[in-house]
């Protein structure tokens, strides 16, 4: 028997565990260890079978539990140790996912991989909230963007490119720098009035989300209180979530500063 295992880098979807694949499931059945992400669900930690082991690792913003490099040395350490490690992530392990930097890790140790794709933020949201990424007159092109920066600096992202109106931008992990996208996409010309929703806690029983235009987003996000992780989705498209709301969501709404005298003047 070889005295290294593989390491299976799974995505464990939105949090949902109904959205969970069928092959991510049975790896968590034959997994001895499962090294796990802040971002994967409690419903689906439950179903990890009793005496498995679970490492967190979990990172947020200026906390991180375990640095990656760490994290990177763990996974090798327990492969050569013969256990078979289910590396469990939020999402799918390779959009935003960091995945692609443990797989090199795991393949310049010689330690052989399989990578597993879970359904992205992106496209489950988008399907909750009634939002389809494309669609036809709408949005012909769709683009995935992380909204932070490691070491809190400034995003240099290409705003004339993004600001297309035929595009459907998604930000990741948007929250804390949705002010500065909203201001650069309408400074780059994206119209204020550009449909934007927002998601927390996305495909779970607390889930909440908000729709409304790119330039009112932020402060509404703020007046409301969400709190991170949230998915930004701008573009056309939005303006579908009234129509295609198929789960009956509750899509909130607050009035901003200011809002009460433009009302009263009208």
């Amino acid at each position: 028997m070889s005295d290294v295992s593989s390491v299976y880098l799974v995505g464990a979807g939105p949090g949902d565990p109904d959205l969970l694949t069928v092959k991510a499931q049975r790896l968590l059945m034959i997994a001895d260890v499962v090294v796990y992400d802040r971002l994967v669900s409690s419903a689906i930690l439950d179903l990890i079978p009793p005496g498995k082991a679970r490492i967190f690792v979990g990172k947020a913003p200026h906390n991180h539990h375990m640095p990656q490099e760490e994290i990177n040395d763990l996974l090798v350490s327990l492969a050569k140790s013969n256990h078979t490690v289910i590396r469990l992530k939020g999402g799918d392990p390779f959009i935003f996912g960091r995945g692609s930097e443990e797989a090199l890790y795991l393949s310049r140790h010689d330690v052989p991989f399989e990578v597993v794709p879970g359904v992205t933020a992106a496209s489950a949201i988008g399907s909750a909230l009634g939002v389809p990424l494309t669609h036809r007159g709408l949005s012909t092109s769709v683009r995935f963007v992380t909204g932070h920066c490691r070491a809190d600096a400034e995003l240099v992202l290409d705003w004339d490119g993004l600001a297309d109106p035929d595009t459907t931008i998604v930000f990741y992990m948007g929250l804390a720098n949705l002010p500065q996208l909203s201001k650069k996409l309408i400074a780059a010309g994206l119209p204020a009035d550009t449909p934007a929703a927002a998601s927390t806690k996305a495909t779970g029983p607390d889930q909440r989300q908000c729709v409304s235009t790119i330039e009112r987003l932020p402060a509404l996000c703020v007046k409301l209180e969400f709190k991170a992780p949230v998915l930004v989705i701008i573009g056309q498209v939005v303006s579908l979530a009234e129509h295609l709301n198929w789960q009956g969501l509750v899509y909130e709404d607050a009035v901003l500063d200011g809002e009460e005298e433009h009302s009263a003047s009208a």
